[in-house]
């Protein structure tokens, strides 16, 4: 059995990692802070010191890092040359579709393929193999690591096409409609509480009838009980980072998003107050704010 590479042992990639070697499958880890990976050895995983060494020619390699410029470190030509001909890497973060499209374009001149493959799971549904992939690119790399998405985290893998940055433009998309959501929920749970109604029969009736899906039901909660900050699983920085990317994505497609605008302002006003350890549903407190409620 081939080693696999995996860079990137987050909060999202530790469990990810995990269910890999769970499955059977041999890694070769890295992360920047090497105390976050060194729990994978117990389950067999071999914790490397830099990103190259994480890579076998040919082989596959794995990345889940935070943004654009840590993904485009990793991406050195010697990166790419221990990759090596047939190697495939494939991205599971959230970047830019113009990063996809240049990293795309590096790897094929390397004679290396890259596959897009963003993650769309909090931890806790990763652990429990209840995500689901977005993928894009080469049809025979995206045949080579769908086993390792189902094995990883994947309930579902759904295929956007043969262009790379595609699925980074699905994973915009699925994010922004999680932070509007969460926003129209928030207004929605004020509205009840300004009105006297019961928020926790509002939320149960909505979130079992018209809006039973699980980011209405998770997040629901967490709005519901106030679950703001502490042990973010996904942290408001992230969030907007990921609600810039959605509104660059916007403005270089000319393409108008009022409520995207709005819960970017929300999460400025998040950390503009130094909630450094906010969640991103912490977008939220902006409609209690704004209605006089804690």
């Amino acid at each position: 059995m081939q080693t696999i590479g995996f860079i990137g042992i987050g909060n999202l990639g530790l469990p990810i990692a995990e269910n890999l070697l769970k499955a059977g499958h041999q890694l070769k880890v890295y992360n920047r802070t090497r105390e976050k990976a060194l729990p994978l050895e117990q389950l067999g995983a071999v914790v490397v010191d830099s990103p190259v060494a994480a890579v076998e020619k040919g082989g596959i390699v794995f990345t889940l890092v935070s943004d654009d410029a840590a993904l485009r470190e990793i991406v050195t030509p010697e990166f790419l040359a221990a990759l090596g001909a047939g190697g495939v890497h494939a991205s599971m973060s959230t970047i830019s579709p113009d990063t996809a499209r240049e990293l795309a374009a590096l790897h094929k001149k390397a004679g290396t393929t890259y596959v897009a493959s963003p993650v769309f799971a909090r931890p806790e549904a990763a652990a429990a193999k209840m995500g689901n992939a977005a993928i894009s690119g080469d049809a025979a790399a995206k045949e080579r690591i769908r086993t390792l998405l189902l094995d990883g985290f994947a309930k579902n893998i759904f295929d956007m096409g043969t262009k790379p940055q595609q699925a980074n433009v699905m994973k915009l998309i699925g994010n922004f409609m999680i932070a509007g959501a969460m926003e129209l929920m928030a207004e929605s749970f004020v509205l009840a509480e300004k009105n006297g109604l019961d928020v926790k029969a509002a939320y149960e009736m909505l979130t079992t009838t018209l809006f039973t899906g699980p980011v209405f039901r998770n997040y629901g909660a967490m709005i519901l009980n106030r679950e703001f900050t502490g042990n973010p699983a996904f942290k408001a920085s992230l969030g907007l980072k990921d609600i810039d990317l959605v509104l660059e994505t916007a403005r270089n497609s000319y393409t108008p998003m009022p409520i995207a605008n709005l819960v970017h302002q929300r999460l400025l006003t998040v950390l503009s107050k130094g909630r450094r350890d906010a969640d991103w549903v912490a977008l939220a407190t902006g409609a209690l704010n704004d209605a006089g409620l804690k």
